[in-house]
């Protein structure tokens, strides 16, 4: 499970209220990427440092950071939004703000999407959505939300989809998860039935068990960005989250049961008019888990982790939703990923790595048997390693990101005792 950080908590705690009233940058300030970068001494691959700003933020690995031209690369410092050029890395700042949370950019317009929220307000309360044009720099004010946070843009760029909590978490459930605005690595703790500290892994697991205990009450909505009407789609005591519109039918959500992921059904789709409520994974053995689930590039397929059962075989999984097909590749131990991707031109994949095998890698799907109709199509992985993790620690997750050309694969990592957003070049194909 992923919780989304609120961009330097800390910062925008001394920020002014008066930072809110976002306003254009008249002259954008631009850094130079390292000239040619450098070459990766394990992989033989050329890196680029983006940016080592401290607290710089890139997006979770299923938000779209990039303009519908490829040629923008949206991300967050403590100054504000950032854009890297994709063909030079160069950067530039496009709004200098107290922003909470950068979400997207948008999938038609040169646009960005972000929340503000007053300094005096926690996490979760209400906010305010914005888009900036990353051109001009100029700012629109779409909706104020009474609280949680938007996560999905639709492919026609009309909606926004989000949840929030109607009634509050118990306040040491809430008091978890929250991220260092300096590593950006979130914060677990908790003691074991003995009194002992529990460690990162076992505290984050027993929190989030009890967080899905606490059936806290919980709302799926959507807001229309031309008049900012927002609509409920779904309420629940479900844990709701990581909403996501199909990139080809612009009112098909996808989103997941939140929780151990042994003891829920996690995968789901709705329309946005709250049908056809839709379970995309059926459990078929005790203790089996599926989770870090995304879209195909043909907006039809829906890939995720699976594990047959949980610590034991590892696929990845395809399952398209119109025609019913399914492929598993199985992923090797030194594959395995905190979270996987799909190559713009659908042929390949990308791993970020685990403690396993700390690479990030082109991963090429190959079918062990002919396809037959009705049956899932077995296959494996064929790894391509691109980057180094070997010093990076996996409280922070590279949640790494194919350029649309499908030239680069960007990622962030502390492999350099602090996190920094880098790109890294691909073999050609």
């Amino acid at each position: 499970m992923h919780i989304s950080p609120r961009s330097l908590k800390t910062l925008s705690r001394l920020a002014l209220a008066a930072a809110l009233a976002v306003a254009p940058l008249a002259t954008p300030a631009a850094a130079p990427a390292e000239p040619g970068g450098w070459v990766d001494a394990t992989t033989g691959r050329r890196l680029v440092r983006v940016d080592d700003t401290p607290g710089n933020y890139a997006l979770y690995f299923n938000y779209n950071p990039f303009t519908p031209q490829g040629d923008l690369m949206i991300y967050l410092t403590p100054e504000g939004i950032r854009v890297a050029d994709t063909r030079t890395w160069q950067t530039r700042l496009v709004l200098k703000a107290g922003v909470d949370r950068l979400l997207f950019a948008g999938p038609k317009t040169r646009s960005a999407y972000y929340t503000t929220r007053d300094a005096a307000v926690e996490e979760g309360g209400p906010s305010t959505v914005w888009s900036v044009d990353l051109d001009t720099g100029k700012t629109r004010r779409i909706a104020d939300l009474p609280g949680g946070r938007v996560m999905a843009i639709n492919a026609d760029e009309t909606l926004l989809a989000g949840v929030w909590e109607t009634a509050p978490a118990p306040p040491h459930i809430a008091a978890q998860g929250k991220r260092d605005p300096v590593t950006g690595s979130p914060h677990y703790a908790g003691t074991g039935p003995d009194g002992k500290p529990l460690s990162f892994a076992a505290a984050k697991g027993k929190w989030m068990a009890e967080r899905l205990a606490a059936r806290v009450p919980m709302e799926m909505y959507s807001v229309a960005i031309a008049t900012g009407e927002r609509k409920t789609i779904h309420r629940a005591t479900d844990w709701l989250n990581h909403l996501k519109f199909s990139p080809s039918d612009p009112q098909l959500l996808m989103f997941c049961h939140e929780g151990p992921w042994h003891e829920v059904d996690r995968i789901w789709t709705i329309r946005t008019d709250g049908s056809q409520l839709t379970k995309v994974h059926t459990r078929t053995m005790a203790g089996e888990i599926a989770g870090h689930e995304f879209w195909g590039r043909d907006g039809q397929t829906v890939w995720y982790d699976l594990q047959t059962p949980r610590g034991g075989v590892t696929w990845l999984t395809g399952r398209n939703l119109v025609t019913g097909e399914q492929w598993r590749y199985e992923v090797a131990r030194d594959q395995a990923s905190y979270h996987f991707m799909q190559s713009p031109d659908g042929q390949m994949f990308s791993g970020d790595g685990g403690n396993a095998g700390k690479w990030i890698s082109l991963l090429k799907p190959v079918l062990r048997e002919k396809p037959v109709p009705g049956l899932i199509t077995p296959g494996r992985l064929e790894s391509i390693r691109v980057a180094d993790l070997a010093r990076h620690d996996y409280t922070l997750e590279p949640n790494q990101h194919f350029t649309p050309d499908g030239k680069w694969l960007v990622y962030r990592a502390n492999i350099e005792g602090k996190p920094v957003i880098y790109a890294v070049e691909l073999p050609p194909r």
